[in-house]
């Protein structure tokens, strides 16, 4: 999938071929820096791109069978929330400020009344998936404004399960709350995946959270998914992409006294001006010639680790040379 902003000015491209499976039941979690595309990928999943200015250039979405860039308006519209729902990064602002919480629950179950829920039906889901994420069910008349952040956060994650998607994209849930609330509210929707047997789309930047809940990994940088393994081949292989071991080398140990952690030097390149060759050359230690001059290809490490990198090229050679 590739998408771009287009204005009378400039064309930024923010997603550039990205491309992962995910199988029902599974978890994925794409990380990278701010500016890395995530948040645009999932938006063009559900296709909620800005009419004037976000366009899908190519590609497909594949969801059940179905390629969703095909669909009709009126058909995408019966998927999302129903099929596939979104937790949208800040909950301060992805609520109503005017409408009770559970009005707004309920909001989703009569736009997706295929089973014909009456009233009463539709009030009792309501609660239900408060008690499911832990609130009370009285507290669905009050407002966003009587809720902690935390809390908010569980209303939004309420909003997004009340049709029991089969797929769930979380657009950084955790990112606006304390450590302690966060560890509840992964350890909430670790269960709930469970229980529904629902795929989940976690983006995030926080490494420690991919660890705990997910199956598969994306790295992304600058538009492009750079690297691409199971959890295991990202926590545990010793090979990565030098953009990869940055991000490692910025998480502090604890257990290791040191003055100052390894940022990754430099700054995530403009989007209307990206370069030449690799995106991540400008900033990568071990960059070669032919790093400016060309894009690497998509080698394979083992089963389905991908790394984005000329330097397994140069493995390679070294070792064809060897033999």
């Amino acid at each position: 999938m590739e998408i771009a902003y287009k204005t009378d000015i400039e064309t930024v491209q923010a997603v550039n071929n990205v491309s992962f499976t995910l199988n029902r039941g599974e978890t994925i979690g794409i990380v990278g820096e701010t500016g890395a595309g995530k948040t645009t990928t999932a938006l063009g999943i559900l296709r909620l791109l800005p009419e004037r200015t976000g366009k899908i250039l190519n590609g497909s979405i594949v969801f059940d069978g179905t390629d969703l860039l095909a669909l009709k308006d009126m058909d995408m519209r019966k998927i999302r929330g129903e099929r596939i729902s979104m937790i949208f990064q800040d909950p301060m602002t992805a609520l109503n400020p005017i409408m009770a919480v559970g009005d707004q629950i309920g909001e989703a179950l009569l736009l997706h009344n295929e089973t014909q829920r009456t009233k009463e039906q539709i009030e009792l889901r309501v609660e239900e998936v408060l008690e499911l994420v832990g609130i009370p069910a009285f507290r669905k008349k009050d407002y966003p404004h009587q809720f902690s952040g935390g809390m908010k956060q569980r209303v939004v994650i309420a909003m997004a399960l009340a049709c029991e998607p089969e797929l769930l994209i979380a657009d950084e849930p955790t990112t606006a709350l304390d450590v302690t609330i966060q560890a509840q509210v992964l350890a909430m929707m670790q269960e709930l995946r469970d229980r529904f047997g629902t795929s989940m789309i976690m983006i995030t930047h926080d490494l420690g959270v991919v660890a705990q809940i997910c199956d598969k990994v994306a790295v992304m940088y600058a538009g492009d998914v750079i690297e691409y393994g199971m959890v295991e081949d990202i926590f545990e292989s010793e090979s990565h992409h030098p953009y990869t071991i940055g991000l490692f080398g910025s998480i502090p140990n604890l257990e290791v006294e040191t003055e100052r952690l390894s940022p990754i030097d430099g700054l995530m390149p403009d989007p209307t001006k990206l370069p030449e060759g690799c995106k991540f050359s400008p900033r990568c230690p071990q960059r070669m010639d032919i790093c400016w001059e060309k894009m690497p290809e998509n080698y394979q490490i083992r089963d389905i680790h991908m790394i984005s990198c000329h330097l397994f090229n140069e493995m390679k050679n070294r070792q064809k040379g060897g033999e």
